[in-house]
């Protein structure tokens, strides 16, 4: 599905706790960004994408400018990426809490907007009903054209605000355009291979993650800091490596529960597991200066669960010394998550760039082993050949057969076995299958699934008819017997 031109960048900018993150998730839908009334929570660009009566936008949402803050060291790289938005957006809308008025932040934040030449509309928040639109007057103080009066956490005005926006960009509607069409929910294996790669970082505070983005893009997409918790929302950003498209998903640390205390930190948390199910490719970041805990085990067990390919990698091998180190550090990780023997292990420094350009090899490598496919006929030649040493164990007095062995699905890779009595099937035994196919066809980094299924399932096994029909079919009438048959001929 391709644009015919490049949809314009609107940044949506203001100063901190004004509503910016909450009218972002109103345009874009659903709940991508952290929302929550503690100021500075946004901190690193945010990107989405809307469509407007055949007319798309993409949208910035960005952290509170404060140009004060700039004396923090999260501040100032706040500010940093506030700025980053603005060069490159080619529009403005200035969100602004109409119930405080015009305060001296604002008034900062509009002489730096004048600075930088771009239109700019003025979004009135907190405006929820018609009572409070005498608000907005006071706003046209700040000399940026008339504010338009919008709430953002009740949609009023939204719709007219982006109507501004389209008017001001004197925005065409896009003619011809493939995107119309509604997606469905359920991607099929042929629309996972054209999207780009998606690949989630996932690890506790402080192991690198952000550093790692950070590296891979060369630019500060994140904003890197070694105080736990700087990084709130997941954060997505488009990236090509080798000629292949990735979006790279750049998420919260995750702590242990009872380490978590505010409740920002808990949503944010949230927000980092829930990526797990949308990623093609988790890379578990763990902090090669510290041994690996039992959180990266929590981490890892809860990765294997969602059935995304994985990699481990040891972050910040530069600072551990010689090779000795280095084989200790990975025999403790061995150890620590005994149960991903399949995950790939791979040394990297993101500060210094070392291991990095591999580790997005290993990435492709990965995804590929996830999506592979086997055949019937070769799975049930595979199969024929581990019966004749490993039959299927029986239980009790049940003689179990398995029939045949199928792929039903591929990320991950879940193998179907057809049995006559699959609860006599100990799940052991779907460990063994598992392992022999992995020793077989490879699948390195990704988890296998092996489920034991009847092999009569969908008949009614009573009747023989199709599952849902529940009438028996009616026995033929019988016929007279032979001695009934036989006087009748005497009578005759």
């Amino acid at each position: 599905m391709k644009a015919s031109r490049t949809p314009p960048l609107i940044a949506i900018v203001g100063r901190p706790n004004v509503g910016k993150s909450t009218l972002f998730n109103r345009l874009v839908g659903g709940r991508p960004a952290l929302v929550h009334d503690t100021p500075g929570l946004t901190r690193d660009r945010r990107y989405g994408e809307l469509e407007y009566f055949a007319r798309k936008l993409r949208i910035v949402d960005t952290g509170g400018l404060d140009p004060d803050a700039e004396q923090d060291v999260i501040g100032a790289g706040i500010h940093r990426q506030a700025h980053a938005a603005l060069k490159e957006s080619d529009a403005v809308v200035l969100v602004v809490d109409a119930r405080a008025g015009i305060t001296p932040l604002d008034q900062e934040v509009v002489i730096m907007l004048r600075k930088l030449n771009l239109p700019v509309i003025v979004a009135a928040n907190k405006v929820d009903s018609a009572k409070s639109d005498d608000l907005v007057h006071e706003l046209h103080a700040l000399g940026m054209g008339d504010p338009m009066p919008i709430s953002a956490a009740h949609g009023r005005g939204v719709d007219d605000l982006v109507q501004g926006v389209v008017d001001l960009l004197a925005l065409e509607p896009n003619v011809g355009d493939d995107d119309d069409e509604e997606v469905d929910a359920h991607e099929t294996e042929e629309q996972a291979l054209e999207r780009p790669l998606r690949i989630a970082f996932v690890g506790k505070p402080n192991a690198g993650k952000s550093s790692l983005v950070n590296r891979l893009l060369g630019v500060e997409r994140s904003l890197v800091h070694n105080v736990p918790g700087t990084t709130t929302d997941p954060v997505d950003t488009d990236f090509e490596f080798g000629g292949s498209s990735y979006t790279l998903v750049d998420t919260a640390g995750i702590r242990r529960r009872g380490r978590i205390d505010e409740e920002t930190e808990r949503i944010s948390v949230s927000l980092a597991i829930s990526q797990l199910r949308r990623a093609d490719v988790v890379i578990l970041v763990i902090d090669g200066n510290e041994e690996p805990s039992e959180q990266d085990a929590r981490l890892a067990g809860m990765i294997e669960d969602s059935g995304k390919g994985l990699i481990i990698a040891l972050n910040k091998s530069d600072l551990l010394g010689g090779q000795g180190a280095l084989t200790k550090l990975k025999e403790k990780t061995k150890d620590e998550l005994h149960f991903l023997n399949f995950a790939p292990m791979h040394l990297i420094s993101a500060l210094r760039g070392d291991g990095v350009s591999e580790l997005m090899k290993l990435v492709d490598r990965v995804a590929k082993e996830s999506r592979k496919r086997i055949t019937t006929s070769e799975l049930n030649r595979f199969f024929a050949e581990v019966c004749q040493t490993h039959p299927p164990p029986n239980k009790g007095a049940k003689m179990v057969t398995i029939h045949y062995l199928t792929q039903a699905r591929v990320s991950p890779p879940t193998f179907l076995l057809f049995a006559n009595h699959p609860t006599a099937v100990d799940k052991s035994y779907n460990r063994f299958i598992a392992n022999q196919l992995r020793s077989r066809y490879g699948f390195e980094g990704t988890p296998l699934r092996v489920f034991v299924k009847p092999k009569s399932q969908g008949r009614n096994r009573k009747s023989g008819a199709k599952k849902g029909v529940n009438k028996r079919v009616p026995k033929p009438a019988p016929g007279p017997k032979r001695g009934q048959r036989n006087a009748r001929r005497k009578r005759r």
